[in-house]
């Protein structure tokens, strides 16, 4: 009788332990699972982005925008083209121009700054000429890109892609 209570209990203690390594088993690959998900999501938003923002940029290709709008003299506008942000300057004179305002080094937002009389990225220290976007120092490898402005009959400002 007390080898048969014995074996009794090994057998319940063989049959225990398996839905227990099953289920650390299952475990162990669910934790696995969701640290993969966890690296791959990333990689694939930082692979796919540019396809779909080239892809919304490229169905607008001009804005308009209210003459109320229009930024008082030595200042700027930040607004959206597209999905994009854009920079509209408007000189001591009177003229304007529009830049894409995302740096062309990490893609950073850009911003206008008065008092220097440039476009900095706040991000590495890279500066843009105010007048043609191009790149004066810091890391960024080449210019904002420039958007033609035109001011219609009605008073709308007229911005397209260049």
């Amino acid at each position: 009788m007390a080898n048969e209570s014995q074996d009794s209990n090994n057998e319940n203690a063989a049959n225990d332990s398996m839905p227990r390594r099953i289920f650390f088993k299952a475990g162990v690959g669910l934790v696995g699972a969701c640290y993969a998900g966890a690296i791959a999501y990333p990689v694939y938003r930082y692979l796919s982005t540019p396809a779909r923002q080239s892809a919304a940029l490229a169905a607008i290709k001009e804005i308009s925008l209210p003459p109320e709008k229009l930024p008082a003299a030595g200042t700027a506008l930040q607004f959206l083209f597209g999905t994009r942000p854009a920079l509209l300057i408007r000189h001591e004179d009177g003229t304007m121009v529009c830049f894409d305002a995302v740096c062309t080094h990490l893609g950073c937002t850009v911003q206008f700054q008065p008092k220097e009389k440039h476009i900095h990225c706040a991000c590495h220290g890279g500066i843009y000429d105010m007048n043609t976007g191009k790149n004066v120092s810091g890391p960024p490898p080449k210019p904002l890109k420039q958007y033609k402005v035109e001011v219609a009959a009605d008073g709308q400002i007229v911005i397209s892609r260049a």
